[in-house]
């Protein structure tokens, strides 16, 4: 009995090993050198996660803009709510406090605020009764309020010097007289900051004031990304970056405010450094106006999705229309990508499409052979939607993302079960997007970090070794999340110098496979018995 079960555990080994070492015999490459790529995140569009200390100087540093606020009157305890969420009376007469008692906020200085409601209306004190209400879309001097704090408490303080109170009556008014103290009084309220999640580019800009501003994000575009950085990347077998770029680029040195001038000669260095290092680049559009996401990487002000307007869409070809222009003749320049992680729930996939469309003839005015990049939906939105969409017919490719994160059903998932995925389903995705007549296949994003806690080095070798194989497998190639990173498992340098990614290149890819597949061959021995 004992001999019958060793005999079907090392079976169950051999099969591994089989398994595994053929998904590297049957990949095929068809001469078109594929991308082995860096992102550049975190450079010229600011993610806040990736770098915080950018953040570190701003007054009232918890109160940017998108910042979600609730305010109870210290008298009352009830708290101040918009009727409908929005769009006609304001009361304070909640007992607890959910989407109709929450505000967004506009920062317009370190002390002055807007105040958002659920469905877009704002705070305004121009209704000549005295009371405050929710009917004004776009802001201005009636919309606008000073807010004095004292830990939790505040005051809200109109220009014309009288403050906003709750009255018995349970309405919220602008006219109490006078210095209100910190008591239970009715001009005081209790601020519970409810989510400060957006650490952005308009966030930084307009939190800081376009000097300080400037400032602060020139010396991080001259140190954070130098020619260094290129010359790392090129002797770890990397062959392109991946550039994020926000719309602001276009009207460089003097963009819209808050945004400001500069990040437009950085880019231009980039080429330099890329041609002295024999890398290539794809420029992508990270940030759209209007935001496509409204994540804190697409600049969004406050999480709003607007972009799916046309005069969003207008805009934003002007911004490729810049871009292809300005670069189309570098020899440097591999692709554009027309749009980064456009929302699935906000982004309607005709409208897309068309823009697409109108994107990938914009560049081939310029260009016949740059690779035209177009990125699928993120959240619910099938990649193979883009390959029946027939865009474009030259040089096309489609961008997947892919993540062991971000997802409730990695959270469980141990080191096993997370390469078991990328495996069984990540895999078979990518061969079947190879095999569509379409577009090719580009992993634009991914990363060696998931939800194992307290995984080991070797594990961490595991995860990115079978991702470099399986994204390996894209008819384009992947491209690494990202460079440089506060967090170290998202960061390529210290991954790379502290060996938790083995990347090595493609002359030794099968030697480094197969110890791959040995290993995991044992792991899987381990988890079946044979001790």
């Amino acid at each position: 009995m004992e001999m019958g079960q060793q005999c079907r555990r090392w079976a169950l080994v051999l099969v591994t090993l089989f398994w595994a070492f053929s998904l590297l015999c049957c990949s095929s490459v068809d001469g078109f050198s594929k991308v082995r790529g860096v992102n550049l995140g975190g450079w010229l569009v600011v993610e806040g996660w990736i770098k915080p200390s950018l953040f570190d100087g701003i007054p009232n540093g918890d109160m940017l803009d998108g910042t979600q606020i609730q305010l109870m009157s210290a008298m009352l305890q009830k708290y101040v709510s918009a009727e409908n969420g929005g769009g006609s009376n304001v009361t304070v007469d909640r007992d607890t406090a959910s989407s109709w008692e929450t505000f967004k906020l506009w920062r317009v200085s370190e002390s002055e605020f807007q105040f958002r409601c659920f469905k877009g209306q704002f705070l305004t004190s121009s209704d000549r009764g005295g009371f405050i209400s929710a009917t004004v879309d776009s802001p201005g001097i009636n919309e606008t309020f000073s807010i004095e704090r004292n830990n939790t408490r505040v005051h809200i303080k109109l220009s014309t010097g009288s403050y906003v109170q709750a009255t018995w009556g349970n309405q919220l008014a602008f006219n109490y007289q006078g210095e209100p103290g910190w008591d239970d009084n009715a001009a005081t309220f209790e601020m519970t900051i409810v989510a400060n999640n957006l650490h952005g580019e308009y966030q930084l800009t307009n939190g800081y004031g376009h000097d300080r501003a400037k400032e602060v994000l020139m010396k991080h575009w001259n140190t954070f990304v130098t020619a260094n950085d290129f010359d790392f990347l090129s002797q770890s077998s990397i062959n392109t970056v991946r550039i994020p770029v926000g719309w602001w680029i276009a009207h460089d040195p003097d963009p819209p405010a808050p945004f400001t001038g500069g990040s437009l000669a950085a880019l231009d260095r980039a080429f330099v450094w890329a041609q002295a290092y024999d890398l290539k680049c794809i420029i992508d559009l990270h940030a759209a106006p209007g935001s496509q996401n409204g994540m804190e990487h697409s600049a969004s002000r406050d999480g709003s999705i607007d972009w799916p307007s046309d005069d969003y869409i207008s805009q934003t070809l002007d911004v490729i229309d810049f871009l292809s222009s300005r670069y189309a003749n570098y020899p440097s320049l591999l692709g554009i990508e027309l749009l980064n992680e456009p929302s699935a729930a906000a982004v309607p996939l005709d409208v897309l499409v068309s823009y697409y469309a109108r994107g990938y003839q914009i560049v081939r005015n310029y260009s016949p052979t740059v690779y035209v990049i177009f990125c699928q939906r993120i959240g619910n939105a099938d990649p193979m939607e883009l390959y029946q969409a027939n865009i474009g017919v030259s040089n096309t490719v489609v961008d997947l993302h892919y993540y062991n994160l971000f997802d409730p059903y990695f959270d469980d998932l141990n080191a096993t079960e997370n390469i078991q995925f990328i495996y069984k389903s990540r895999m078979p995705q990518v061969q079947a997007l190879n095999s569509a007549n379409g577009p090719l296949v580009f992993v634009g994003e991914w990363t060696n970090e998931w939800n194992v806690t307290n995984a080991s080095r070797f594990q961490y070798q595991m995860f990115g070794s079978v991702q470099l194989d399986v994204y390996g497998e894209a008819s384009f190639g992947w491209s690494y999340w990202t460079l440089k990173n506060d967090e170290r498992h998202w960061d390529f340098e210290w991954n790379i110098k502290k060996k938790y990614l083995l990347l090595g290149n493609s002359s030794t890819k099968s030697t480094n496979f197969f110890l791959l597949a040995l290993a995991c061959g044992l792991y899987l021995a381990t988890i079946v018995g044979m001790t």
